[in-house]
């Protein structure tokens, strides 16, 4: 026993230092953008000035960043659920091959498509300046992981019997789709929906190189505040970015839990 708790307090103590050295740099980055003056430390006192100058400054490319995430994720939803149940029925040699492909963009560096994206539609002159060329190269990255958590989903029940089982029954294929394949697979949708829209307004690399003047992303912003301006504002725009995502990520995260179905609550009651 004593052995056990040896090893458990270790164990413990190991995590704890793990979370301190990834948590307490993010926790004095924001601070800083909440301080008076970073460079004498909390004794200068707390304010929301610098907070209050991001917004000023910079609250077109926290909008533009919700806005492309959020359509993003509509259009990874739309192209990536039907690719994913079509891959899940037709296991084969071409499917296969196109899984592979699809997950081309997430291995290949996100400025190498930033430039191939240039290369290839770079003349078209107001779809180059509008933000749905960035819209492109986001769908681009995140649709992968869209493919892969609903295939992992669809691939893990018995699709096929279940589609059969309602065929049997006068289903046509809009309702096998929608009352018997769609809720099977909400966990992943609910997954890829969790990572694409965090991965699409976090994305740098690629925004950094399709972006224009006029479609800063939160990102680019950020990278912006700290190079041109005090680093206290450069927090700040941490602290915002920190206060839009994580409310998003707790409740996509308790969305994507499994409900209790109502016989498992009477069962619970009746015990």
């Amino acid at each position: 026993m004593k052995k056990r708790a040896v090893l458990f307090w270790a164990q413990l103590g190991f995590t704890l230092m793990v979370c301190a050295f990834l948590i307490v740099p993010v926790v004095l980055s924001m601070l800083a953008g909440v301080t008076v003056n970073y460079q004498n430390g909390l004794e200068s006192g707390l304010t929301l000035r610098w907070i209050g100058e991001v917004w000023a400054g910079y609250r077109q490319t926290i909008f533009l960043s919700i806005g492309i995430s959020l359509v993003c994720l509509a259009v990874t939803l739309v192209l990536g659920v039907p690719a994913a149940y079509v891959l899940a029925k037709r296991q084969n040699a071409m499917t296969r091959a196109i899984e592979e492909l699809l997950v081309m963009p997430v291995a290949v560096p996100g400025l190498a498509t930033a430039l191939a994206l240039i290369v290839t539609y770079g003349g078209a002159g107001g779809f180059r300046t509008s933000w749905t060329f960035i819209l492109v190269g986001h769908v681009l990255f995140t649709l992968p992981f869209m493919v892969r958590s609903v295939l992992a989903v669809l691939s893990a029940i018995d699709l096929k019997t279940l589609e059969e089982s309602a065929s049997s029954l006068g289903a046509g294929f809009g309702q096998r789709f929608f009352q018997i394949v769609l809720p099977n697979c909400r966990g992943g949708i609910l997954a890829g929906s969790l990572m694409v829209v965090t991965l699409s307004m976090g994305e740098f690399n690629m925004t950094w190189l399709l972006h224009t003047p006029l479609t800063k992303t939160l990102p680019v912003g950020l990278a912006d505040a700290y190079a041109s301006l005090r680093l206290e504002i450069g927090s700040a725009y941490t602290l915002v970015f920190f206060v839009m995502i994580v409310p998003l990520l707790l409740a996509m995260q308790a969305m994507s839990r499994p409900r209790k179905s109502k016989t498992a609550k009477a069962d619970i009651g009746e015990e």
